[in-house]
């Protein structure tokens, strides 16, 4: 893909809507990254989408890393190949634990110009420059929760004997909504999340019939030449009607003794994690109790950093980090066996992670939350949030958080 061709963007609205039909009728596996220019400790993701067709496992992935370039996603699921787990529970859609494919095709972008990497670069831009597909909106979708509020509160009481038990500190419970529509258009749903959630780790992927459509706010791992960073999210809190209220609350966020707690526990959980593929002495927390404004809520950001040892393979990278601990709890081990127990869905994607692996090895791959999971095959999606539950959290609080972080998605498929 060394040949490049550049192209002006196009004058005319939603160009990146046309940009991705074509994608979509070319390629049976792409990734649309983008970043919406929201500023962030060392940025988003990459302005560009990858397409491709050869796809593989991450155990195969691992003997291309540091020769091709890949794109991958890994299921939350995954877990169970790294330790003595099981999933048990009834899947929304069902998604491969983990799929990688070398791009034949990419194309980054600015605000200006598209640029295509690829030998027939030229009549592709060309091509899509001229295609047009007309402007179509979505139907409006019922969806509903697999967990009612009389059940999630039984659960998090559940969930805090264990934590009064010593079972555990911390534990990222989730709670999952699902529609069913074959009209609804993932595309179209992508465009309208960014309108109402434009984030740093946005995605649209697609693998053969299923989309993952995503507003992701958090990274899981960046590596960057020898340097890896985490970058755990835990604390939320909504934004002001107005700039008082909001740095009021942003400052709310900032000193919660409980929020600080949770975020703590997460990042002493990373810097275990990141010792394990880390030169001796060299992981450091460079950030702790970061708030950053999003479009719906502040979140409160730590960021982990430390220097890799030479020749750590990407199946050893994710052996000793995933899932990130963000969204298991602390210790992750027993939080993932109490999540099996507490939870009534299959993960899947929700709560995996998605990113792009450089030819020399460096990579970006985002935490899969705030997102939609669709077939279209079936017509059928699903979407899931959660919170960190501790010893003293309000279940109340924690449903009214949990749907503040999907409001987004809801208000998507409402058509609001």
């Amino acid at each position: 893909m060394s040949e490049k061709f550049e192209f002006p963007i196009p004058d005319y609205p939603d160009w990146k809507n046309h940009l991705l039909r074509w994608f979509d009728l070319n390629y049976s596996y792409f990734s649309f990254f983008q970043n919406n220019q929201i500023s962030y400790p060392y940025g988003g993701f990459s302005n560009e989408i990858l397409g491709g067709q050869q796809t593989m496992t991450l155990e195969e992935a691992d003997q291309y890393y540091g020769k091709k370039e890949l794109v991958g996603i890994i299921s939350y699921d995954f877990k169970n190949n790294v330790e003595k787990l099981f999933s048990n529970n009834p899947v929304p859609v069902d998604c491969p634990e983990s799929l990688f494919f070398i791009p034949e095709i990419s194309i980054k972008f600015d605000e200006l110009h598209f640029t295509v990497f690829h030998p027939e670069g030229k009549r592709i831009g060309e091509e899509i420059i001229k295609s047009f597909y007309p402007d179509s909106s979505n139907p409006k979708v019922k969806f509903s929760p697999s967990t009612d509020q009389e059940a999630y509160f039984s659960a998090i009481h559940a969930i805090q004997n264990h934590i009064e038990e010593g079972d555990m500190y911390e534990l990222n419970y989730c709670m999952a909504f699902t529609f069913e529509d074959k009209k609804w258009d993932p595309i179209i749903g992508f465009s309208d999340l960014m309108k109402k959630s434009p984030m740093p780790f946005s995605s649209l992927f697609k693998a053969k019939e299923k989309y993952l459509i995503g507003a992701s706010p958090e990274r899981f791992l960046k590596k960057a030449g020898n340097q890896i960073i985490a970058q755990p999210i835990k604390g939320t809190i909504r934004r002001g009607k107005d700039a008082e209220e909001d740095l009021s609350l942003k400052n709310q966020l900032l000193n919660s003794e409980k929020e600080r707690a949770e975020n703590l526990m997460i990042v002493d959980l990373m810097r275990n994690d990141l010792s394990k593929i880390s030169e001796t002495g060299s992981v450091e927390v460079e950030e702790l109790f970061g708030v950053y404004p999003f479009a719906k809520v502040h979140q409160m950001i730590s960021t982990v950093t430390s220097t890799i040892k030479n020749d750590v393979g990407l199946k050893e990278i994710f052996h000793a980090t995933f899932p990130m601990g963000s969204m298991t709890g602390a210790p992750k081990i027993k939080c993932m066996e109490l999540i099996e127990k507490y939870e009534n869905f299959r993960r899947g994607w929700f709560s995996g992670t998605l990113g792009h692996i450089q030819v020399n090895g460096d990579f970006d791959f985002n935490v899969i939350i705030r997102s939609i999971v669709f077939d279209k095959n079936f017509g059928k999606g699903y979407f899931a949030v959660g919170s960190a539950i501790t010893y003293d959290a309000d279940p109340a609080y924690e449903y009214g958080e949990c749907l503040l972080k999907a409001s987004a998605i809801m208000e998507v498929l409402e058509g609001k």
